[in-house]
């Protein structure tokens, strides 16, 4: 490994830049390694999506780094953590693809990105491995929460060599929209009826009306609380109403439509339930469901099914060209795959957390 040189990513001020060249090869090497290793491309990005969330690093630090044998690109790797103080982990994320893996530059990466991390004060840190839905029986690894199981990749393998452990699996799965929303139609209205008159739908294309953020912000920080997450160091976050209008800003920087569905307990006034359903600067491209949460105190009222439904039905005027939507659960958020196998999600691959504690 004595031959591969790692050096900073430039930062872009536009995706087509002179300077653009090292970070659209992120993006594309990333998009080939989630293509090898989920065995689909529905997660495919482009650089002008991603590249706002590298500008605006108000609440979330990004760093990369570029591994090349000669004029050679071998791979990139990225650290990612929140900047508020007293943050103790962060996530890595590998762009490599065949033949490199043989290199030695996961290695490299590896040990670049740790130094990166226990520079800055991280302790904890967590990658994400993507694995296909085909499951086999031999060979294949059980996380620490023992739900779900996934088949190894090269970079699994280098994650268990090196200390890391699977602390949980999430299940992606998708829905086509080319059919009828009927079943939807009729578990919205079931369960809004379930759930009674003290729980009110809001929907809303981004930017999130300013009456509506703080109560939006507060719902995105309980997925760091109320959401499964094994035995994975997932620390709280401040979401205000600034950092709630810097997110939407990034979105719209990035050519991307967003519909966010929530309720609103009348009682109280709080927000207790969201969704949110993205998709591209291209119409006829892959939705993502991002966010989905029911606040613990408000669970068991079917809210979950009710922003889920309500989300879909509206999406049809949103993005009426999308063919599916696409979306990750913890195999052990039983709760949110009933929801998701009664409107018609199916497995379509998998993602592993893996963690490792700094010495």
């Amino acid at each position: 490994m004595t031959d591969i040189t790692i050096t900073d990513l430039v930062i872009p001020s536009r995706p087509d830049a002179p300077d653009a060249g090292d970070f659209r090869a992120m993006i594309e090497l990333g998009n080939r390694a989630a293509q090898i290793d989920a065995g689909i491309d529905d997660l495919d990005e482009t650089a002008g999506q991603a590249l706002p969330q590298w500008l605006d690093q108000t609440d979330r630090l990004r760093r990369g780094f570029v591994a090349r044998r000669g004029e050679d690109l071998l791979g990139v790797a990225m650290f990612t953590t929140a900047t508020a103080k007293g943050t103790a982990s962060g996530e890595l994320e590998f762009m490599i693809v065949p033949p490199h893996w043989e290199s030695g530059v996961g290695q490299a990466l590896l040990e670049r990105l740790e130094q990166e991390a226990r520079d800055i004060g991280r302790t904890s840190l967590i990658v994400w491995t993507l694995h296909p839905a085909t499951k086999t029986d031999e060979g294949t690894l059980t996380p620490a929460t023992g739900w779900g199981r996934v088949a190894p990749t090269p970079l699994s393998d280098l994650l268990a060599e090196n200390g890391y452990l699977l602390e949980q699996v999430e299940r992606n799965s998708v829905l086509p929209l080319g059919a009828t929303l009927d079943l939807v139609e009729t578990r919205l209205t079931e369960s809004t009826a379930f759930a009674g008159p003290d729980y009110r739908v809001v929907t809303w294309t981004l930017p999130t009306p300013a009456e509506l953020r703080s109560g939006y912000g507060s719902v995105i920080a309980r997925m760091a609380t109320d959401v499964p997450s094994g035995g994975l160091d997932v620390e709280e976050e401040v979401w205000d109403e600034g950092r709630v209008a810097r997110r939407d800003a990034k979105f719209l920087a990035g050519g991307q439509t967003m519909s966010v569905a929530a309720v609103i307990h009348e009682p109280s006034g709080d927000m207790v339930a969201f969704n949110e359903l993205v998709i591209g600067s291209d119409p006829t491209g892959v939705t993502h469901q991002w966010g989905t949460l029911v606040t613990k105190e408000h669970r068991g009222k079917r809210l979950g099914t009710i922003v889920k439904c309500a989300n879909l039905l509206r999406w049809r005027e949103v993005a009426p060209g999308s063919p599916k939507i696409s979306t990750f659960n913890a195999e052990e958020n039983r709760p949110m795959l009933d929801i998701n196998e009664a409107i018609g999600f199916v497995p379509a691959s998998y993602a592993g957390a893996w963690q490792k504690r700094l010495q």
